[in-house]
């Protein structure tokens, strides 16, 4: 069970004020449809998600128990150094009238989270533990739980909730995996 909720922890503090949360409060004030842009978010979460923790797992494979341990350590301490840099987002935004709001919702969300914090984090989180399963159903339903929000409420919450403070525990929670890990604490490699 740690697997996952330390994915969903991590993951659903990350995402807040990501800009892949922020693409959530535009697709849903554009299209005004809750249903299809929360389908689209989670179908895109599961495929970005699920490839990235084969990308953690293959690595974890690859390298040694102690080579590991310092690599997913420095890992947690980078996401924590990161998790302090604000997202802006980005011009992810496609054509509707080809794709509809769903699927437009599924490659906007799928090209937003290549290469973003908790991709990354995802990556990190299968290569730490060996439940792949619990990893990507974790992070996914982290990201459920800070977009689902985003999208019915829209632009009131984000403007509620101090972003500095989420994103400031969310980098302590990174630093102290990180930390544990690089010491390796409770022997986990």
């Amino acid at each position: 069970m740690e697997p996952f909720l330390i994915s969903t922890g991590v993951v659903a503090l990350g995402e807040i004020g990501d800009k892949t949360q922020l693409l959530a409060l535009l697709l849903a004030a554009r299209f005004r449809r809750p249903v299809p842009i929360i389908l689209g978010i989670f179908v895109a979460t599961v495929c970005n998600h699920a490839l990235a923790g084969v990308v953690g797992e293959t690595v974890a494979r690859f390298l040694g128990p102690d080579l590991l341990r310092w690599v997913i350590g420095v890992s947690f301490l980078a996401m924590a150094a990161w998790m302090l840099v604000p997202d802006e987002i980005d011009d992810a935004e496609g054509s509707t009238q080809r794709f509809g709001v769903f699927g437009t919702t599924v490659i906007a969300f799928f090209l937003a989270e290549m290469g973003d914090k908790t991709q990354i984090a995802t990556v990190a989180l299968a290569a730490r533990y060996s439940d792949l399963f619990q990893v990507v159903a974790g992070t996914t339903f982290g990201m459920m739980l800070a977009n689902v929000p985003a999208v019915l409420l829209g632009d009131r919450a984000a403007r509620a909730i101090p972003m500095r403070l989420v994103h400031a525990i969310a980098a302590g929670i990174f630093a102290v995996l990180g930390v544990l890990t690089l010491f390796n604490v409770g022997r986990l490699f």
